[in-house]
């Protein structure tokens, strides 16, 4: 017999998913002025600050 999997097994801790819905992973191109080839940095960024990281140099 296969095992039932509980509801609450999904979700140990509500609060923490709740908390991890805003952050969101940023990637941006950069462009080396020595090469001029391009690399990618990436970040975890508040929702709510992810314009002011797009718009950094």
């Amino acid at each position: 017999m296969a095992k039932v999997a509980s509801k609450n097994a999904k979700v140990k801790d509500a609060k923490a998913a709740a908390e991890s819905k805003v952050w969101t992973k940023v990637i941006r191109a950069v462009r080396s002025p020595k090469t001029g080839a391009y690399t990618f940095k990436d970040a975890i960024v508040h929702k709510d600050k992810v314009m002011e990281y797009m718009n950094q140099k």
